[in-house]
């Protein structure tokens, strides 16, 4: 019986060899096998790139929201807010969803505690109550007796270009700097 089973494995093994040894097809068989996983590997550093791109760009913004609110002296209202607001969307050249909050908070050594004095929002985001910043504390840095801090908060959604791993989400900010030119800024609501 077991000679019965040796007859195919004498046929085969020698077309088997010949097959392993021979050089013709071998660039179409590689290209076959090497195309889809370049071809994988393009797209997945290009999602990559795009995703720390896209982070850095909503950094910067925030950055540049946090600066330009600091250096003002008069109050800002809902119009500057609703600029600034229009200013992230242009910044990051994305159609996503972004949402901002700013909030300014001061610090009182007496009680040893942080208070939102006010805060605005931007986009489907709740704004801070005013009073304690209990939820702010613990990233915010140590602060003078009296001092203010302008916090901007974004968050902007990030869809990747190709599915290879990368999930979509939210790239979150929080960026806190102290008023330049004046001691507080301050905020008058539109009527």
């Amino acid at each position: 019986m077991t000679m019965f089973f040796m007859r195919p494995i004498r046929r085969i093994r020698p077309r088997l060899q010949r097959f392993a040894s021979g050089q013709s097809g071998s660039v179409t068989i590689e290209a076959v096998i090497m195309l889809p996983i370049l071809f994988w590997a393009f797209c997945a550093l290009y999602t990559f790139f795009d995703a720390y791109r896209h982070t850095s760009i909503v950094h910067k913004t925030a950055y540049t929201i946090s600066d330009a609110i600091s250096r003002e002296t008069n109050p800002i209202d809902d119009a500057y807010l609703d600029g600034q607001h229009g200013l992230m969307s242009f910044l990051t050249r994305s159609s996503s969803t972004h949402r901002m909050r700013v909030t300014v908070v001061r610090y009182d050594a007496d009680d040893e505690e942080y208070h939102v004095e006010w805060s605005q929002t931007r986009g489907p985001v709740s704004a801070h109550p005013t009073g304690d910043a209990g939820a702010l504390e613990e990233q915010l840095p140590t602060m003078a007796d009296e001092e203010r801090m302008i916090v901007v908060e974004t968050w902007s959604d990030y869809e990747a270009p190709f599915r290879i791993g990368l999930d979509d989400t939210t790239i979150q900010t929080f960026v806190f700097t102290r008023p330049r030119f004046a001691p507080q800024v301050l905020f008058s609501a539109s009527t």
